[in-house]
């Protein structure tokens, strides 16, 4: 009978984790539309920005008047690696495959004899980080908060590393994030914010005449673009997130009912031995009468 009551409660037990991951995959499928539209609306913004800066920095490609974010610092000895994760985990690999490239590329510098500083957004990155690479580890963005980020959000954060540039504390910075491309299928990017790289855009035939001059405007536009470019890897993040939860929820879910199923054989199988059981030992007891 102890047997059949740890069964017993097993199964309950499971029922009561089914229940719970059954409704954090609803919620994270309700979250996941909202966050998908979000970065879906962020896009073209984007690569119109990337592609208006890409125009202008070929004309300002020569200039030695162009601002600093676009040419650097000279030199790329110290790396500031920007680690953007989620602040809350059951949400499969999405955040260790964030971390697991960010590593990857800060052992790479590392090995070249090149400094790495690491700045965190969210707290999983920095949990998973500080275990081997706590001494890299210089600034933490906290977002636990934050209900629904904004571009304020990724300002607060571009401030402090166009802060840092401009202190001189770093020559080269990237962004490491989650790109999202479906509810199974998430790509951890990399993406160097300083000095700015633009994607060809294909509009290497087009001219355009700028007032006032190209320099100028880069010089406004840049710290813009580091932003955005935050911003929408924060959305990418963002969908990404609820997509892997999803994604990892339906699992966990599909896994319980299968654990429900199999411990349920395994209850009824106990019960049928153990009145088996008893029926022999009324029998021998009456047949010893």
């Amino acid at each position: 009978m102890a047997n059949l009551k740890v069964l017993k409660l097993r199964i309950a037990s499971v029922k009561s984790t089914r229940k719970i991951t059954k409704a954090m995959q609803m919620v994270s499928a309700a979250k996941l539309r909202r966050a998908q539209d979000a970065a879906e609306a962020a896009r073209p913004y984007a690569e119109r920005m990337n592609a208006v800066l890409s125009n202008l920095a070929r004309g300002a490609a020569n200039s030695a008047s162009a601002p600093r974010l676009f040419q650097g610092t000279g030199d790329d000895k110290v790396h500031l690696l920007i680690v953007a994760t989620a602040e809350r985990g059951l949400c499969g690999s999405f955040n260790s495959s964030i971390v697991k490239l960010a590593r990857a590329h800060a052992h790479k510098l590392i090995a070249a004899g090149k400094t790495v500083k690491i700045l965190t957004v969210g707290k999983k990155g920095r949990e998973q980080l500080k275990r081997d690479m706590g001494k890299n580890l210089i600034a933490h963005v906290d977002h636990s908060s934050v209900k629904k980020l904004g571009y304020a959000n990724a300002q607060d954060v571009a401030r402090d590393v166009l802060a840092r540039f401009d202190a001189g504390e770093f020559d080269v910075a990237t962004l490491f994030f989650s790109k999202f491309q479906s509810v199974i299928s998430q790509i951890p990017t990399a993406q160097q914010l300083i000095p700015a790289k633009f994607e060809d855009t294909g509009e290497a035939g087009t001219l355009y005449e700028y007032e006032p001059e190209e320099e100028a405007i880069l010089a406004d536009l840049l710290p813009r673009s580091i932003a955005t470019q935050i911003f929408t890897g924060l959305l990418e993040n963002a969908a990404s997130e609820q997509g892997a939860r999803m994604s990892a929820m339906d699992n966990a879910t599909r896994n319980a009912g299968e654990m429900i199923d199999k411990l349920t054989i395994q209850f009824n199988r106990s019960r049928q031995a153990a009145i088996t059981n008893e029926l022999i030992e009324i029998i021998s007891g009456a047949e010893a009468l």
